[in-house]
């Protein structure tokens, strides 16, 4: 960590300390709002393939999500008359669909139609902050808008807000879910947001009354173990041992419930984001698919 963020943070935890001695509930309040808000948004120029695909845009709660949408480039003369199967990638929190370009070029070679959003405070979407409800809500306006999706390809926070939309998105076991180091609940998240900050306890049970407010139900409700109850899909879900951000330790404990829709590949020394990037990764999620 470098020299000005080390200061940035010692000043974010002095902040912290004096307003929770003033008020529980307000530090509470804003750490909810720092806790959904990215800290850095990639507006890196478009991968190549983004240059012909057709803007979309869509409108949640009154912010602009741009996204794409890329025709398939080979596709199967048996099913040129037929309906396009669709795919929809759901990237991860300060993340990017441009991230993902390498899946893109191959899923439009193997037939798709890709879909492509920035979520609300990422990329090239408008907005500063971004909830799972946030996200949620886009997959299922994506989905309403441009459906039916067949397949989903997801890391990340990215992969939390699929599971829990997937629950309301008419499904079958035919179709596909990619899960890549998602993060698996939500209390992991907040667990490393207070430890980081050092936030006090007290502030704790004021921050979970934000979520419960906001929500109708408490965090533990926001993990893939629970939603997979009403989730038919086949999932691949691919997840590095040495992963910082979103720990293996969680998916381990989805794998325990031997959910039999779910195919579990670990690996080693890939992290957290150079897993999706890694080729025997990417072969294996677009043969899946």
């Amino acid at each position: 960590m470098k020299l000005t963020q080390r200061l940035a943070l010692r000043y974010i935890r002095t902040k912290f300390k004096l307003l929770t001695a003033i008020s529980k509930k307000k530090a509470a309040n804003k750490a909810f709002q720092l806790f959904c808000t990215p800290q850095s948004r990639n507006r890196k120029k478009l991968p190549p393939v983004f240059e012909k695909a057709e803007k979309l845009q869509l409108m949640l709660n009154g912010k602009k999500i741009r996204g794409w949408r890329f025709s398939p480039t080979n596709l199967p003369s048996a099913e040129k008359t037929a309906e396009v199967k669709k795919a929809l990638i759901v990237h991860g929190f300060e993340s990017s669909v441009t991230n993902f370009d390498r899946y893109i070029k191959s899923l439009r070679k193997k037939g798709y139609e890709v879909l492509a959003f920035d979520a609300p405070a990422h990329g090239r979407s408008e907005g500063k902050t971004i909830t799972l409800i946030d996200y949620k809500e886009l997959i299922l306006q994506i989905c309403n808008t441009y459906g039916p999706i067949n397949s989903f390809m997801a890391h990340s926070f990215g992969g939390l807000a699929l599971s829990i939309a997937l629950e309301e998105i008419s499904h079958t076991e035919n179709h596909r879910v990619a899960l890549i180091a998602p993060a698996s609940n939500t209390i992991t998240a907040i667990d490393s947001f207070f430890k980081f900050l050092k936030l006090d306890p007290a502030v704790r049970i004021e921050f979970e009354k934000i979520i419960i407010k906001k929500t109708g139900v408490s965090p533990e409700w926001f993990a893939i173990k629970r939603a997979m109850h009403n989730i038919k899909a086949k999932i691949l879900w691919h997840h590095d041992e040495e992963d910082k951000v979103t720990p293996i330790t969680d998916a381990l404990k989805v794998q325990e419930a031997n959910y039999p829709t779910i195919t579990f590949v670990f690996t080693k020394g890939l992290g957290h984001s150079r897993i999706y990037r890694d080729n025997k990764v990417t072969k294996a999620i677009i043969d899946f698919l």
